[in-house]
């Protein structure tokens, strides 16, 4: 009897079968009754699989058949490789999984588990050498979307298709070829992407060894376990081909001038096949992913690329499990090398890659175990590039050494040895450098003079790597770093006796004399180069004239102190390199890195002091506009801000953008920049590399055209959160343009249009654009005369919009009007959180509606009354408010006309509240009867934590009560009592409280009259007092002997963090005895006398 085509393919189904396609299945077997229990689902896919395939099992021929019938009509590709291609399969997944499984750990690879999808290329990507790309950027790419690595090939949603051609991009050392590695792994062993059958991954290296090839001979000669690769060109399997590394193919791709090819089996040029194969003229059905350094992935148009993808460096937590996993058996040391690269800002940010990670913990690691070892040297831990890398060849060649018994090779025979070996990988590194050859073939190795035999030291296992297959063997530097520096190495070395230009390889050209005349042509090479890849080569040959690498370096790879003769020259040559008139680029900035490895920093050093003090105005040459461009990629004093205020003009501002795009804070405030300057900033705003956060143009002279240049921008910009434009004129027209920008931009979440003059027609712009955007959360308006219809359309707004969480609208002229218009908004609006509505002239008629929405309102926290017009009317409709309302938190009606009558009803209604914790009733003319109505509320209220009565008459009477209740009450934080009347009765009772009391943080009792009986009293607390943080006794009539004794108090108290005693006509003398007497009681309290 015939086996049932269910069980001959048993093993093929549980292999191939997409969690997708199961779906189908299963939902087809239902319908003919097949599947009359449901499958449980598994803990993995080939498990739900085999549990299908089982219950079909033992249902007969019909039930086999019926399966066979539907993935025959409806995955015909399935079918077939399910019937024919298994067993070429198969063969194929054992040579992955053997090849690409060796050493491969996927515990430190979670990283490359998610991808950074990407729009394109940006500007820098393109343009820059991947170190120049990390500092500009700081190492931080922008916000984008994450893609798992098992989706890379998937429709992004139900209505997409795959995509064909996928790039992804990383800089050199970020692990590219680790992260093909790891998804060919992945998916031979079934665990992704089970829909594709065959995974081909191809390197350009391999490529590199091919002048002609056609697709299938491709096919036959990388794979030649798969017998018939017509399956593969003519699309009848779904086929995924990699070609990793196109930053290391030997030919540039040429898309414009392509030869047509649609033939799979026609031989042509390499170049021409790779083209061919991304257009889609030959092997069309198949997908096809490239890996490549950013700069050479820009030769493929950006039209051809369906998705592209970018693999992020470290994180913090990553990168010191990367060095935990370096120093496995030393963790201090670990902990040690992470602490000196988090403490150099520039090191940190390069060390989110790995390759450079690897190189610089190496160093330090090995500097760290050394130094105590080796006094002769110097303590001082590498912190330049050249630094660095002269630890690590230093290293490299000690290991050398140690791998050899002394007595059977002499010290000279292993450093001419070493010697030796660098000169000749050097000059292998400095012209494939030139060539832009990263990838060397034995035919390479014998051109260049080295010698096969001593690539087996330690000291080339560190530089050079090497790859074995059956058709080739390819070398390449551990890290484009290395090459670069043995590049430089070699330059540095021949250019001492070399009388031809060397940058000439055949040695015919003018002759060129001097070590000095051979640096200046190599500078002026590299910021002539369009592609700037010789940036770094030139950093390293700054550095071989620092002291600190000639000492490492010197007696091995350079001569003791001939630094000497040359460096002075160097650092006037290289300044000179910068007095270029404002034009400022990366090549400005790398000639900065130049004079830093160089060990010379006094410009750099002079324009970071002045950041730090905020004084660059009028500083900003030419020269120092250059350290500033530097500074705002290393300094740590552009970490967190940059805030480059009252310093910059609209050519400074210029020639600073390139550096201005990667700031993520910015403040550019009271510059006087014009319109002018906007457009510039909009221009850095619209770039794909934009990251900016957050933007400072406060107290400039912006009108509607800068406004309107701004509000372009943000129709493109993908990373803008925050914009500050206070203080400036850009009127109702200015406001039209952001106005219409909010409606499509979705990334702006904050906007301070404070001053502005906008007026009612600019409240109306903003409010239709308050009806679309849903993104906005905090909308600062205050002093922009918007009025009452300005207030009632954007109370409009409100009833629709569910993202602003906080809008101010204080000094508007709102008034009652526009009051009732917001208090209606707040009825339907649970979304908005803080209302600002301070000195707008609303009396108890717009109070009455503004607290009966509360009664309903169940989202706002935070609501500003102060300075308007609510007399002791307005009282009663707030405390029915208070009593009612169950989310306000924060309640601020400072300078109004409540009086007695109005805090009374509000004390009644704080007796019930249980929600609200700050209170602000400062300047409402209340006294005794009021505050003791007040601290009656508190002694059985539980949620009140700052309580604001400054420049209320409440004497002594209002304090004795508010004493009282603080002996009980657990919850209040904050008092503020300046100007209050209280004199040393009330300061005696308040001392009284304070002995008991366990809550009270801070205490303000400005311009009263406690006088020295006050103090002493005061001072009696303070000693047994342990929650007080801060207390203000300025203007309180203290005296001397008052001062002293709050002074000694202070000896046992050690809560206490600031101290006001300032206007107690103590006297310039009597200041300094009692502040030297407070730093010496408690040296941890501040003291203003």
């Amino acid at each position: 009897m015939e086996e049932a085509w269910i069980n001959r393919y048993r093993k093929q189904l549980v292999r191939s079968i997409s969690p997708q396609f199961l779906e189908e299945i299963i939902c087809y077997l239902w319908r003919l009754d097949l599947l009359t229990a449901e499958v449980q689902e598994a803990s993995s896919l080939p498990e739900q699989v085999r549990a299908v395939v089982d219950a079909l099992a033992g249902k007969g021929s019909y039930a086999s058949q019926s399966l066979q019938t539907f993935i025959e009509t409806t995955n015909s590709q399935l079918y077939l490789h399910i019937t024919v291609y298994e067993p070429i399969v198969q063969k194929h997944l054992e040579s992955l999984q053997s090849y690409y499984g060796n050493g491969l750990e996927t515990g430190p690879l979670q990283r490359l588990m998610n991808l950074l999808l990407v729009e394109g290329l940006t500007d820098i990507q393109q343009k820059e050498h991947d170190i120049l790309q990390i500092e500009a950027t700081k190492g931080l790419q922008n916000v984008s979307k994450s893609i798992p690595l098992e989706k890379l090939f998937l429709p992004l949603s139900k209505v997409s298709i795959p995509p064909r051609i996928s790039v992804t991009i990383g800089v050199a050392g970020i692990g590219k070829s680790t992260l093909v590695k790891l998804f060919v792994y992945t998916w031979a062993k079934g665990e992704i992407n089970r829909d594709i059958i065959f995974v081909l991954p191809l390197t350009f290296r391999e490529l590199n060894t091919y002048e002609k090839l056609s697709a299938e001979r491709l096919i036959c000669l990388a794979f030649p376990h798969i017998t018939e690769p017509n399956c593969i060109s003519v699309g009848a399997a779904r086929t995924l081909l990699i070609l990793d590394g196109l930053d290391e193919f030997k030919t540039p791709l040429d898309f414009s001038n392509t030869v047509i090819c649609t033939d799979p089996k026609k031989e042509i040029q390499v170049d021409n096949l790779i083209t061919n194969i991304i257009r889609g003229n030959l092997l069309q059905e198949a997908s096809v992913w490239v890996t490549s350094r950013p700069t050479a992935a820009s030769q493929i148009p950006g039209g051809l690329i369906d998705r592209m993808t970018e693999i992020r460096g470290f994180g913090a937590t990553e990168m010191k499990d990367f060095l935990d996993q370096m120093f496995l058996d030393n963790r201090e040391l670990s902990g040690q090398v992470l602490h000196h690269i988090r403490a150099n800002k520039s090191l940190h940010v390069l060390c989110t890659v790995p390759g450079f990670c690897w190189i610089s913990g190496s160093s330090i690691g090995h500097y760290l175990k050394n130094s105590t070892d080796q006094p002769e040297e110097t303590t001082s831990i590498p912190k330049t590039l050249s630094e660095i890398y002269s630890y690590y060849f230093k290293m490299a060649l000690s290991s050398d050494w140690l791998e050899k018994p002394r007595e059977t090779l002499r010290i000279e025979q292993v450093v001419n040895n070493s010697k030796k070996i660098v000169g000749s990988l050097g000059r292998l590194a400095f012209y494939g450098l030139l060539k832009k050859k990263y990838v060397f073939y034995d035919q390479d190795m014998k051109v260049y003079g080295i010698d096969l035999s001593l690539l087996q030291s330690s000291l080339c296992s560190r530089l050079l790597l090497k790859e074995e297959k059956q058709s080739f063997t390819a070398y390449f530097f551990s890290h484009l770093t290395i090459q670069e520096f043995l590049a430089a190495i070699y330059y540095y070395t021949a250019a001492k006796r070399a009388i031809f230009d060397l940058f000439t390889e055949s040695g015919m050209s003018w002759p060129k004399l001097g070590f000095l005349s051979h640096f200046k042509n190599a500078v002026q090479r590299s910021l002539q180069a369009e592609d700037r890849q010789m940036d770094i080569f030139v950093r390293f040959l700054s550095g071989f004239l620092s002291p600190q690498v000639n000492k490492l370096l010197s007696g091995w790879l350079l001569v003791k102190d001939e630094h000497n003769s040359f460096r002075s020259q160097v650092i006037s040559f290289l300044q000179g390199c910068l007095n270029t008139d404002y034009v400022i680029s990366s090549r400005t900035v790398n000639t900065m890195h130049c004079l830093y490895e160089i060990q010379h920093v006094e410009i750099a050093k002079t324009v970071e002091d002045a950041m730090k003090t905020e004084s660059l105005a009028g500083m900003l040459t030419p020269v120092n506009c250059s350290a500033l461009a530097y500074l705002l990629q290393v300094s740590d004093a552009c970490m967190e801000e940059t805030n480059l205020s009252s310093c910059l003009t609209y050519n400074t501002c210029k020639s600073l953008l390139s550096q201005l795009l990667f700031c993520h804070n910015l403040r550019l405030d009271n510059n006087q920049f014009k319109d002018n300057v906007m457009e510039l900033l909009a221009s850095v705003l619209s770039a794909k590399d934009c990251q900016i956060q957050k933007l400072s143009l406060a107290e400039n002279q912006i009108s509607n055209k800068g406004a309107k240049a701004l509000a372009k921008s943000l129709l493109v910009n993908r990373s803008l959160t925050t914009l500050d434009l206070r203080s400036n004129s850009i009127g109702p027209t200015g406001v039209k343009a952001l106005a219409d920008g909010l409606k499509k931009n979705q990334v702006l979440l904050s906007l301070n249009l404070q001053h502005n003059v906008i007026k009612e027609d600019g409240a109306t712009f903003l409010a239709e654009a308050l009806l679309t955007n849903h993104r906005l959360t905090t909308l600062h308006l205050q002093k922009n005369a918007i009025g009452a219809h300005g207030a009632r359309e954007i109370a409009e707004a409100l009833k629709q919009n569910c993202s602003l969480k906080e809008l101010i609208l204080s000094s508007n002229s709102v008034g009652d009007n526009g009051s009732v218009a917001l208090a209606e908004a707040l009825k339907v609006n649970h979304s908005l959180q803080s209302l600002d509505l301070q000195s707008n002239s609303i009396s108890s008629a717009g109070v009455t509606a503004l607290t009966a929405a509360l009664c309903s309102n169940k989202g706002l926290l935070n609501l500003n009354l102060r300075e308007n017009s609510i007399s002791k009317e307005g009282g009663p409709a707030i405390a029915h408010a208070l009593r009612t309302n169950s989310t306000l938190r924060k309640l601020d009606l400072a300078a109004n006309l409540l009086y007695d009558e109005g805090g009374k009803a509000i004390a009644l209604a704080m007796k019930e509240n249980r929600v609200l914790t700050s209170l602000h009733l400062q300047w409402n003319f209340i006294q005794a009867k009021a505050a003791t109505a007040l601290a009656q509320a508190l002694q059985s209220n539980s949620s009140l934590a700052s309580l604001d009565l400054q420049e209320n008459a409440i004497g002594d009477e209002g304090m004795a009560a508010l004493s009282a209740t603080l002996k009980v009450n657990t919850t209040l934080a904050d008092l503020h009592l300046q100007a209050a009347s209280i004199g040393a009765a009330g300061a005696q009772a308040l001392a009284e409280a304070l002995m008991v009391n366990r809550s009270l943080q801070i205490l303000d009792l400005r311009g009263n009259s406690i006088g020295v009986a006050g103090a002493k009293a005061m001072a009696n607390a303070l000693k047994v007092n342990c929650s007080l943080r801060w207390l203000n006794l300025q203007e309180n009539s203290l005296g001397m002997d008052g001062a002293i004794c709050i002074a000694t108090a202070l000896k046992g108290n050690h809560c206490l963090t600031y101290v006001n005693l300032q206007g107690n006509c103590i006297g310039q003398s009597g200041a300094k005895m009692i502040s030297d007497a407070i730093r010496t009681n408690s040296p941890n309290c501040i003291v203003d006398v």
